[in-house]
């Protein structure tokens, strides 16, 4: 099954690849890699987890959001491949914004990381940090990069 057909199986749109919110681009290609900026859980152009996780926030709601953050790495990468069956993730760079004493980030990152394997299967294990920071932008829990291989020409 295709990843289309995947996501459409799920009821899941990608929306247009997120548009960045200062001086940079969504992503960069060099030769067959295309690194993905920092994707935030943006839905509809609202952040829909915000917080400290640990703190305020559940490990569940950061690791949605962080499903969340996927989905729009997905549309990042479609918008620079042309088609994701031609998409390979690398790596996945996982920050999650940690109260003091919370030890849960790969916790979090997994909503990412099991997002990519579901949509993608064996195109969507990757090698991958999740790291804890004091605050992200807009306040989100969390913000995932990726650097990805496009395997053939869409």
């Amino acid at each position: 099954m295709t990843p289309e057909a995947k996501l459409k199986q799920l009821g899941i749109t990608l929306p247009p690849c997120p548009r960045p919110l200062a001086n940079y681009v969504p992503y960069r290609v060099a030769g067959d890699l295309v690194f993905i900026s920092g994707q935030i859980p943006v839905v509809d152009g609202e952040v829909t987890c915000k917080g400290a996780v640990g703190g305020g926030v559940s490990v569940d709601d950061a690791r949605a959001a962080a499903r969340v953050c996927a989905t729009n790495l997905l549309a990042v990468a479609r918008e620079a491949a042309g088609d994701l069956s031609h998409v390979e993730f690398l790596r996945v760079e996982g920050f999650v914004a940690s109260a003091p004493g919370f030890t849960g980030q790969p916790a979090v990152v997994n909503g990412a990381s099991d997002f990519l394997v579901e949509i993608l299967g064996d195109a969507g294990k990757h090698s991958r940090f999740a790291v804890g920071v004091a605050e992200l932008p807009a306040g989100a829990s969390v913000e995932i990069g990726a650097v990805v291989r496009v395997t053939a020409s869409a």
